[in-house]
């Protein structure tokens, strides 16, 4: 269930409460010398079976980026898609409404517009009607004319899971899970930006005080398919998202400035790199009747797959 020790400030979680060697020196020695020559094999690192197979389909796409290029090409006729859920109400027990996100999807929307997104927001959809939407957007839409996909759901949260209108699901399956090069083949080699405010638990981060010290091709290539991804959590596992009621979360506040002052200027993770030091520095938790919420911190947790540096720019829509 969600805590709220003041009506300023909520949570976004859901539920509230050694191997010897026996080989000799000489040995050793030979093996070291020519080992170097001998052709080598990998071996993956998993107990179990080495005959189970990945149930991937084989794919041959085109891809939209030189292999050995360092930005993704950002120059297609359109930037992206952006897709919203955002969640306020629910009817499953014990969460209570999200007062705030409404304004957090308004200033997403408005700062995605501004790069240059055509953004699609849905309010309040239920596991079934997502699980609509996501079938039409990773099945049906063809993305050859964009550079990426971009994704962002508000919602009550615990670790692993987020929570639709009416129930719980994994972000694993049923988001980024859809969209794999090998299920999404237009959007293969091409960013697939998700952001995720949510709770992932209950626990709290006190932080520490700080004291500043200053001294002074044309040839083909195989990618995975869960490459070109990047997940932005508004926090680490475990850990409690606040959000202001009116002001919305801190992680969507700082991520739509960033975008609104150097989406043009900086790549994402950089601006990322921004927003984790405002999240982290520059918000803090007021609930002064509250003195286990009071004075609490926060800090998003972003993990990239991504294979190359994403620079969003200016296009000539004419």
């Amino acid at each position: 269930m969600e805590k709220n020790g003041n009506p300023e400030y909520q949570y976004e979680n859901g539920n509230g409460d050694v191997a010897t060697s026996t080989s000799s020196t000489q040995t050793t020695q030979i093996d070291g010398l020519t080992g170097f020559n001998r052709r080598s094999e990998d071996v993956g690192d998993a107990f179990g079976s080495p005959f189970f197979q990945s149930q991937s389909r084989r794919s041959l796409g085109i891809s939209p980026t030189d292999k050995d290029a360092w930005f993704y090409n950002m120059k297609h006729k359109h930037r992206g898609k952006a897709i919203i859920f955002n969640h306020e109400n629910f009817e499953v027990r014990d969460l209570k409404s999200r007062s705030g996100t409404g304004t957090d999807c308004y200033h997403l929307e408005a700062a995605l517009r501004n790069l240059g997104f055509d953004v699609t927001p849905y309010v309040d959809l239920t596991l079934n009607e997502m699980n609509k939407k996501l079938n039409y957007w990773s099945e049906e839409v063809d993305y050859s004319d964009y550079d990426c996909l971009l994704m962002a759901v508000l919602s009550h949260g615990e670790q692993g899971i987020i929570y639709a209108k009416d129930g719980p699901y994994k972000p694993e399956d049923q988001l980024w899970g859809r969209f794999t090069g090998d299920k999404c083949l237009s959007l293969a080699n091409k960013p697939k930006l998700f952001f995720i405010q949510a709770c992932q638990g209950d626990r709290l981060d006190k932080g520490i005080t700080m004291r500043t010290q200053v001294d002074g091709g044309g040839s083909s290539f195989k990618i995975p398919i869960h490459a070109d991804f990047l997940i932005a959590y508004s926090t680490i596992p475990g850990y409690y998202s606040w959000r202001n009621t009116q002001k919305g979360s801190w992680f969507m506040q700082a991520l739509c400035e960033a975008f609104n002052k150097y989406g043009f200027e900086l790549d994402l993770l950089t601006m990322l790199t921004y927003v984790n030091r405002r999240v982290a520095i520059d918000f803090e938790s007021n609930v002064p009747n509250n003195t286990l919420m009071h004075q609490q911190k926060q800090i998003p947790c972003i993990t990239s797959m991504l294979t190359r540096l994403v620079k969003f720019e200016k296009k000539n829509y004419k």
